[in-house]
């Protein structure tokens, strides 16, 4: 990735746009969706980023940039029409190791803005590390009709009642199948339909049941080519699910960017062509993790004894089937 993606507290942002015009109160509009810590330097300032300064109560310093002032801010943007003033800006930045972006000079930049979807507290962020804007507007378009408005109700409704099932349903696999279940069920169409206390009544009803402890089991995905537009939705679901993933340097790595972040990651120095691991596998799957084994092409599975006297689940998935 040439950018690292990130998300900043905004309780610890000191903000200065330096410039005063449309381009400036468009960044301040996106800033103040987050912080008022922002300060505008600029000896002029447009119509629309004096509204700005008056009613969120900004500070303005009523010069054009000059250097000495950066040294409380931690993130500057430079929006003059002047490029050697936005270059002497960022080379002031750079000295104090501050978050710099400067408009329409990407190479002057230390950061650059995505484009947002706001479903506060949920927040999606785009980035064709400014390699195509028109692209980036295309998948957000796609992904705006198929958002709901209520995304952020899910996310606080989550968020209440985390510690509650933290503590009733064990393993995290179990929480995790939980929530799934619970936020694409009638639960969460309650809350997107605003019925919160109906979906609060049926959640608590919920976590008072019995869950059993998570169940080991092993997937065996057959990659084919490696594609991973090829993935069905089963092998996609349980990739995302996995608590360890097993592969070797056969497989398309581009794979593993699919499976759970956390998910613990077993590279493989036999390919499976030769050996497959099955031990290690088994030895997870009796501890109740749900493992993934990544295998290139599409050969029939060997019988294995340890396996089959295990009694533990397996499935076989193959990219490409349904």
């Amino acid at each position: 990735m040439k950018y690292f993606p990130i998300f900043l507290d905004a309780n610890y942002i000191t903000a200065m746009i330096i410039g005063g015009g449309e381009v400036a109160s468009r960044k301040i509009e996106l800033l103040l969706k987050s912080t008022v810590n922002i300060t505008i330097m600029s000896k002029d300032v447009c119509a629309s980023v004096e509204r700005l300064i008056n009613l969120h109560q900004l500070t303005w310093l009523k010069y054009n940039y000059q250097v000495g002032h950066l040294s409380h801010i931690n993130l500057v943007i430079a929006a003059t029409d002047d490029s050697l003033v936005n270059k002497a800006i960022a080379e002031e930045a750079r000295t104090l190791d501050m978050l710099t972006n400067v408009v329409d000079q990407p190479e002057l930049c230390t950061y650059i803005t995505p484009a947002i979807i706001d479903r506060s507290p949920m927040i999606v962020a785009l980035s064709s590390s400014g390699s195509s804007p028109i692209l980036i507007r295309m998948l957000r378009e796609q992904i705006e009709k198929t958002l709901p408005q209520g995304y952020g109700k899910l996310a606080d409704f989550s968020y209440k009642f985390r510690e509650h099932v933290k503590v009733r349903v064990k393993g995290l696999r179990n929480r995790r199948s939980f929530w799934e279940n619970t936020l694409r069920g009638p639960i969460g169409q309650a809350i997107l339909d605003g019925k919160q206390q109906q979906a609060e009544q049926q959640l608590i009803a919920s976590i008072k049941q019995e869950i059993a402890p998570p169940c080991g089991e092993i997937i065996f995905i057959h990659t084919k080519e490696g594609n991973p537009d090829n993935l069905t939705l089963n092998a996609h679901r349980a990739m995302q699910f996995a608590d360890a993933i097993f592969y070797d340097d056969q497989v398309n790595t581009v794979l593993i960017e699919y499976v759970r972040r956390d998910a613990e990651k077993f590279p493989q120095d036999i390919t499976s062509s030769i050996l497959i691991n099955y031990q290690h596998a088994i030895e997870l799957a009796k501890q109740g993790q749900k493992v993934i084994y990544l295998l290139s092409g599409n050969e029939t599975l060997p019988q294995n004894e340890a396996l089959t006297q295990s009694a533990i689940t397996t499935h076989t998935f193959v990219n490409g089937d349904s």
